[in-house]
């Protein structure tokens, strides 16, 4: 769930790269420069103070610099990278995609679709760049050959990225990369007609797009993209189970760790170190502590591990782009009554998740039975608290957030290959939060887990 802002007393050319990365990256790349071989100069150029500060704006306890202390300790570890044995998606596997999201065109007589870096760019073509105020654009046509737009300048790093595909055409900067877009559609033969744009491409493409090929209408893109990206193929299934693999094996080797006194950030720093050491790329290490963990996203004031209170943590790693988002949530000590009586609530909605979700039932279906669970056992009702304040879940792949989700009226019928987080909590405002999450995907028997359940409270990890 987590996403870090961190940007003060970056270098300019940092500062550059940063802002163009996609949301689920940045912690990565804040991560890769507290831990990277100049750990000194990463110091300098983000303080501590400023850290912690962007992270709690953003709900998120992210491994600050004092998490360097910690640095060693898990490295004397000896943990061994556990991403031998896969490799990432071949470019065979990207080239049918292009050829099934044409059939889709196709299909529903659309004339091409655009794309502009971030996942969906990498998805389809391998070319992975980064968002700015200058265009790189992929235009997929209903039929033919993929082209890319970028400026000249970028040409030559773009061409170290493709995968496949030969048609790039550049833009200096007094002229119109849109003009060069309505270049390819013209150049494929398209006179007219529906241009599909990815859902996350911003406004000034969309209408940059619609001014040079006034000729087409633009239309959202989501029945080509979801179409698509939606259902995983056996190697985006096994990318996704290695970082489930590596995110619960982080989980385990840092729970004995955790001592009282510990900050929010001194836990989250061990779990990212140690996600790291096993091959993860960092995607998000959330440690929030007693009252903070009744608010989903955290709390930006300083927490401590206390004896007889709640840890709960959320926390995923990428491999080579494939994501996963597993919740943990025990008492550090002794569990209360209560305590006790509201994880066990929990787990009885995420295994009541597991009954539900079936192939043929809307998505939506499985929120509404969790929630109608808890609502009778006086929680809510709806998304009210004490209670299951947020959706069910949410669909998962190459970005921890991906459509479509387990939540109210959602219509969407469950289907072989889909993923998604199955993530009930109850939540009391003032007091403490219960959150389980693993993820699954859809199979023609029904969900299968990437991760097991956890068993207890006493013993989350088994």
């Amino acid at each position: 769930m987590g996403v870090v802002s961190a940007t003060n007393n970056l270098r300019s050319n940092d500062w550059e790269v940063f802002a163009g990365l996609q949301n689920q990256t940045k912690n990565s790349y804040v991560h890769a420069m507290l831990t990277s071989t100049s750990i000194e100069r990463a110091k300098m150029k983000i303080t501590k103070r400023e850290l912690i500060k962007l992270a709690g704006s953003a709900g998120v306890a992210v491994a600050g610099v004092s998490a360097c202390a910690r640095s060693a300790a898990v490295s004397d570890d000896h943990l061994k990278d556990m991403t031998g044995d896969v490799q990432p998606i071949r470019v065979e596997e990207r080239k049918a995609r292009v050829a099934k999201a044409q059939e889709i065109m196709r299909d529903k007589g659309v004339s091409a679709l655009i794309l502009e870096a971030g996942s969906a760019m990498v998805y389809f073509t391998g070319i992975r760049w980064w968002r700015s105020e200058r265009l790189t654009a992929v235009v997929i046509p209903a039929d033919g050959d993929i082209a890319v737009v970028t400026p000249f300048f970028e040409e030559p790093s773009i061409r170290e990225s493709m995968t496949f595909g030969d048609d790039v055409r550049t833009w200096h900067e007094h002229e119109s990369p849109f003009d060069l877009v309505a270049g390819i559609l013209a150049d494929r033969g398209l006179q007219g007609g529906d241009i599909a744009i990815d859902e996350t491409v911003r406004h000034f493409i969309v209408d940059g797009v619609q001014r040079a090929a006034s000729g087409f209408r633009m239309i959202a893109g989501n029945e080509v993209t979801r179409g698509c990206r939606m259902f995983k193929s056996p190697a985006e299934l096994m990318l996704m189970q290695k970082a489930n693999d590596i995110t619960i094996a982080a989980y385990k080797h840092i729970y004995p760790k955790i001592e009282a006194g510990m900050a929010s950030q001194d836990v989250s720093a061990m779990m990212s170190e140690t996600t790291t050491a096993l091959g993860g790329s960092v995607q998000f290490s959330m440690a929030l502590l007693g009252e903070a963990s009744a608010y989903p996203h955290g709390s930006g004031k300083p927490q401590q591990v206390v004896e007889g209170d709640i840890i709960l943590m959320d926390c995923g790693c990428a491999v080579f782009d494939y994501e996963s988002d597993i919740s943990r949530t025990w008492v550090f000590g002794e569990a209360s009554t209560k305590q006790r009586d509201v994880w066990a609530t929990v787990k009885q909605g995420q295994e009541l998740a597991m009954e539900t979700a079936q192939i043929g039932v809307p998505a939506g279906a499985v929120d509404d039975a969790v929630r109608a669970y808890y609502e009778s056992k006086g929680y809510g009702p709806g998304y009210k608290t004490p209670g299951l304040s947020h959706r069910l879940g949410h669909g998962i792949g190459m970005d921890g957030h991906e459509p479509v989700n387990f939540v109210r009226g959602e219509t969407t019928k469950l289907e072989p290959g889909m993923c998604f987080s199955n993530e009930p909590g109850i939540y009391t405002f003032g007091e403490f939060g219960v959150r389980l999450e693993d993820c699954l995907y859809m199979t023609e028997e029904g969900p299968q887990l990437f991760s097991a359940l956890s068993p207890s409270i006493d013993k989350p990890f088994g």
